[in-house]
Formats: structure tokens, sequence, C-alpha cells
């Protein structure tokens, strides 16, 4: 079992959503922790004020990430690609970044290494963040740490890439949203705060050790249901029109050359493929977690727009 008073945590991905939710649980239960965050001058890691311990280090430097591992026992890689697309390169961002920190971690002996994958994870894939995954999923598996791999669902919460852009989208187009294909593809939403939770609580499960584990919320929606229930939120009434995922892919990538800030990418035409799912008691049979169901944490979509006015 970990004394978690003293021991020191390492979180990967600056201040985004799964991050932010995390540091957010270990603050209130007085866990230390060390956000690393690169060096890049375009993203602000922190609100003005804020007091965090912070690492600075790029992904390829092994002398910061020497630094930044100092004294720590545990490791959580959260940061996502998402946001990028899929086809941008994620051999770099994702693959050589995993690599590194993985055997400097092993060298300086980290205890337990997490790391966030998607469920449909896999080196042969020929979803560009998919196969990125799997690589690097390997890499920790046959790194010699004691690791615990968790593949998630969509992964939902205030700060999503998710939820958030699609209700701009529908708020971007009232009237008509195109889905791609016929809008059964099955999803199944993980509220984030479940997701943390059971993050924390794996480190006391010896069962999570050299596990990957796939996890999802309670229940399969469909991406057209996915889509109404946002749209209902918002209390927006478009219509869904499906259309050709292949030509749906080559119109976002247009639209997002032609409008800043696009709410959708690539990536969520490729993750749209395929069901993507994991067994409905997966989070009560791995870390005893009743998951919140879809449309009971959406509130923070309704709170988007008042801010606007």
């Amino acid at each position: 079992m970990f004394c978690y008073n003293v021991c020191m945590f390492l979180l990967t991905g600056g201040t985004g959503f799964i991050s932010g939710v995390m540091r957010k649980q270990l603050e209130i239960s007085g866990i230390p922790y060390r956000l690393l965050v690169s060096t890049s001058p375009k993203f602000n890691y922190l609100a003005k004020g804020e007091s965090v311990n912070i690492a600075i280090s790029s992904s390829g430097d092994e002398r910061g990430l020497r630094a930044a591992l100092k004294d720590v026992e545990v490791v959580y890689y959260l940061a996502g690609v998402e946001r990028i697309g899929a086809r941008e390169g994620l051999h770099e961002k994702e693959v050589k970044e995993v690599e590194l920190l993985a055997t400097v971690s092993k060298d300086l002996g980290v205890k337990r290494f997490f790391y966030m994958s998607h469920i449909g994870a896999n080196r042969a894939s020929a979803f560009g963040l998919m196969k990125a995954k799997g690589i690097a999923e390997n890499i920790i598996i046959n790194s010699g740490l004691c690791y615990t791999i968790v593949r998630t669902s969509l992964v939902y919460g205030a700060g999503d890439e998710f939820t958030q852009n699609l209700a701009r989208l529908i708020r971007l187009s009232p009237w008509l949203v195109l889905i791609p294909g016929d809008g059964k593809m099955l999803t199944q939403p993980l509220w984030v705060n479940d997701l943390v939770t059971s993050l924390l609580w794996a480190l006391d499960l010896d069962a999570t050790k050299n596990s990957v584990i796939e996890v999802g919320g309670p229940e399969y929606l469909s991406f057209f249901e996915v889509m109404e229930t946002i749209a209902k939120t918002i209390k927006k009434k478009p219509k869904f029109v499906n259309f050709n995922p292949v030509h749906l892919g080559i119109l976002t990538q247009m639209l997002q050359g032609l409008i800043k800030n696009f709410p959708t990418n690539t990536f969520w035409i490729d993750y749209l493929a395929e069901n993507r799912v994991a067994t409905l008691d997966s989070m009560p049979r791995h870390f005893g977690i009743n998951p919140a169901r879809f449309s009971q944490q959406l509130d923070y979509l309704k709170k988007e727009k008042s801010k606007k006015r």
C-alpha cells in the first residue's frame, strides 16, 4: 500500500482536461504532486496566482525529465493529443515522449507508471492515434516498470474535447448537423471524475498491477443518441443528417483550415469508424465504482452558453 502523504506523484498533461481533474483530487486529499509541462511558449499552463509544483521540460530532454522525476514514485501519463487530430506528428508527440519518460522512470526507480490509452489501441491499427497508442503501450509493457494501462472509452466532463466541441458544433449549425455514417456507432461515455477516482484507487489494488484494463461508462449509446442528448441539454433541435465518413473527414479538414478552432477534427471521424466499448460492468468489476450515466453530468454544457452572454 502506498503512503500517499509522503509519496510524490508526477502528472503529465499540463493543465489538460484529465490532468486538471486529477490535480483537484490530489489537492483535496493533500497528496503531493509535481506537474510536468513542456517548454512551449504557446500554452498558458496555470491561472494567474496559482501555486503548483512545476517541472518544465521538453519531451525529448532527458536531463529535464530526470530533474522532474526526482523523488517521484508514481507517474500518471495523462497527456492527450486528440486535439491535434489523428495524423499530425503522432509518433513524436506520443511514442517518443512515452519511450523516454518510461526509460528514465525505470532508471530512477519509479514504483508505478500509469498510462492513459484508448479502447481500440493497437500497433497494427489503420487509425493514426490508435496505432500510436498501441506502440506506446508495448513500450511500457516491455520497460520493466510496474505499469497500469487504462484504455478508456470517450471521457467527458467540463473542459473535455468531446462533448463541449459537439455542443459548439450544434450551436454553430443549429439547423442541420452532419454525422458520420448512419450514427449507429456505439460509444460508452465515462465521466472524468469516475475515471480519475479509479486511477487513484488502482494504487491499492494489486489486480491492476502490470495490467491493461478497458473501462467505460454504465451504458452503450449510439453516436446519434449522444448527439441528441447534448442537443437536448443545450436546448437545440437540429436535424441530424447521415453523411459519408470519408467525405466528412475531407470536409472537416477543409473547415479546420477555414474556421479558427473548428469544433471537430479528423481524430473523431476515425474514432467513430468502429464501436469502441468495454463491458458494462468494467468500472464496478475493476475498481468497485458505479459510474454516472451520461445525461446526469452535462450541466457544464448549459453554463458554457451563459458565460458567452
